[in-house]
């Protein structure tokens, strides 16, 4: 499909710089079937489901893995991308001319890394020096890593390092945080259980490719960046109980999405992961694992929008994406959300 069928125009003042607060305060559009759009809040959400729905939560934790350093005096920025090993990550650089293989990057504070190779796409490996973690190493020198679109418009400052993180979070390895699940607070998910609506967590290591543009004019020729993902044995057989008896499967963000459709056979039945995956879903997808999705807002042309078009119909997300302009929500990652059931 053309990338230009995804495109659409947002002003600028709708993009959110800070979130909602309480987190459970933003609102949430509802899109159910070819039923009218209904305009709620998240913290609504156990009037909305039904019992015996689960929600589908990732737990990962998002690292401060934005780095700005030094090659001799040449400035260069890395934002870590994805894990190779215990003292290896894959990053993407800015100002990457100005850094060849065999380079070491001084990023303060006592961290260093060494630019082992660049890659096809423009991204370096980098080795971090010495013996600590290099989770130690980052929470020194590094800074959370804000989408682009707000970070070009301000500053990160100390209030990201928890309100760019879930409250599920748990596993490190993110950079970039899994956003529908923002909005959620320990009184939403008390309110939550007495409705009898159940959750699950599985993992899934978000990379900044997520925030990357597709270059491409036609989604056949664009290429994912993979990611590492988890759900253990005891969870897939939950969900797949659950939904057998009657529940209905809610992915909590795109990230969880992904991974579930990932894990699931022919058949719908989610089965154990552990491993990458690069999956791209776009319209013509026939989904397996999932019965709804909630998300934020996503930005035009992106593989996210892709998505949720692939779930609900282009036509109908146009539509609601229109419906949301309109009625002032507030997009991206520190944005409103929408609940979206086909």
């Amino acid at each position: 499909m053309k990338v230009d069928l995804f495109d659409f125009e947002l002003p600028s003042e709708r993009i959110a710089l800070r979130p909602a607060r309480p987190r459970d305060a933003a609102k949430l559009l509802v899109a159910e079937g070819a039923a009218p759009f209904a305009d709620r809040k998240v913290r609504d959400l156990p009037q909305i489901l039904r019992k015996g729905d689960v929600l589908v939560f990732n737990d990962t934790r998002v690292i401060p893995a934005q780095l700005e350093g030094r090659r001799g005096e040449a400035k260069i920025g890395a934002t870590l991308h994805k894990r190779v090993d215990l003292r290896r990550w894959q990053a993407f650089v800015r100002n990457a001319k100005r850094l060849r293989p065999g380079d070491t990057i001084d990023f303060g504070e006592g961290v260093s890394a060494v630019a082992e190779a660049r890659h096809g796409d423009g991204s370096f490996t980098l080795a971090f020096a010495g013996d600590e973690p290099v989770e130690a190493l980052l929470e020194r020198a590094g800074t959370m890593p804000l989408p682009p679109y707000i970070a070009g418009k301000r500053g990160t400052d100390a209030a990201d390092r928890s309100d760019y993180q879930t409250m599920f979070a748990r596993e490190d390895g993110a950079v970039a945080a899994p956003t529908a699940a923002l909005h959620f607070t320990p009184a939403l998910i008390e309110a939550l259980d007495r409705a009898g609506i159940g959750r699950e967590t599985l993992t899934l290591h978000v990379g900044a490719g997520t925030f990357l543009p597709v270059k491409a004019d036609d989604t056949a020729d664009h290429a994912m960046h993979a990611e590492w993902g988890r759900i253990d044995a005891e969870t897939a057989d939950r969900l797949n109980a659950a939904r057998q008896a009657g529940g209905r499967t809610i992915a909590v963000g795109t990230t969880s999405l992904r991974l579930l459709e990932s894990a699931a056979g022919g058949d719908g039945l989610i089965r154990p992961i552990e491993g990458d995956t690069a999956i791209f879903i776009t319209p013509g997808y026939r989904f397996k694992a999932i019965d709804g999705l909630m998300t934020n807002f996503h930005l035009p042309k992106s593989t996210l929008f892709m998505l949720v078009s692939a779930l609900m119909g282009l036509e109908r997300m146009q539509a609601a994406y229109s419906h949301a302009i309109a009625h002032d929500y507030r997009f991206y990652s520190y944005g409103d959300s929408s609940l979206l059931i086909p």
